[in-house]
């Protein structure tokens, strides 16, 4: 019985079926989050898109901030002031009568596309910018990288989160991607960065060696390997 992958972003949330060796067995599901995104409102539309879909054994969900067994300690896209210590894996375990595990969206999307080969990193360009990093496969979680300081006073996340992409243009947004780019590599000295997210498609510019554009449907394996992390 296929495993349920949630993807809960600060524009949409995202549901698909995997089979046990992590291919896609239904088409991804999607649909606005909730304004304002309570963890009601959330957990409703989560359970009617749930009944949608083909039956599932059990639930993987990733979520827009920090999560560390299962509860959710903030959601800078979502409101820190709803998010702030809810249980997600027990609540919507018992909505959804399956057993769920939730991490950090961007620590499930690089469980599916990291080679287990030295240290990588994921990015996403979304609503924000969300990182992970791996170390021979196993995962540092929770890097919050978004978040730091990058220039003029301003994070990561200011200077390249999908407000601004609309605000400034392709052009600009892709310099600024390239700058933090530069920042982060003599940082992490990764060997790859995996760089996803709604928004890497509108990057007009070529990109270093060592790094690699990766879609949705590759992320969400990381639904089916989280039972296995």
């Amino acid at each position: 019985m296929p495993t349920l992958a949630v993807d809960i972003g600060g524009g949409s949330i995202k549901l698909v079926a995997l089979s046990p060796d992590g291919a896609l067995v239904t088409e991804t599901l999607a649909e606005p989050t909730p304004k304002p995104a309570t963890p009601d409102a959330v957990f409703k539309l989560i359970r009617d898109m749930a009944s949608t879909l083909p039956p599932h054994r059990r639930v993987s969900v990733g979520f827009p901030g920090v999560v560390k067994k299962g509860v959710t300690f903030n959601a800078p896209n979502l409101g820190d002031e709803l998010w702030r210590g809810v249980a997600l894996s027990e609540k919507l375990a018992e909505l959804l009568q399956r057993p769920v595990r939730a991490a950090n969206d961007v620590d499930l999307q690089g469980l599916g596309v990291v080679r287990g080969e030295g240290v990588e990193m994921v990015l996403t360009l979304g609503t924000g910018m969300g990182a992970a990093l791996f170390t021979n496969g196993a995962l540092v979680p929770n890097l919050e990288l978004g978040h730091h300081p990058f220039r003029d006073g301003k994070t990561y996340e200011d200077l390249v989160r999908d407000s601004e992409l609309k605000r400034v243009g392709p052009i600009e947004w892709t310099t600024r991607v390239l700058d933090a780019l530069a920042q982060i590599a003599p940082i992490f000295n990764y060997d790859m960065l995996h760089l996803g997210g709604g928004n890497a498609q509108n990057i007009r510019a070529e990109l270093p060696d060592n790094v690699r554009l990766f879609t949705l449907a590759e992320a969400m394996r990381g639904a089916q390997r989280l039972w296995d992390a």
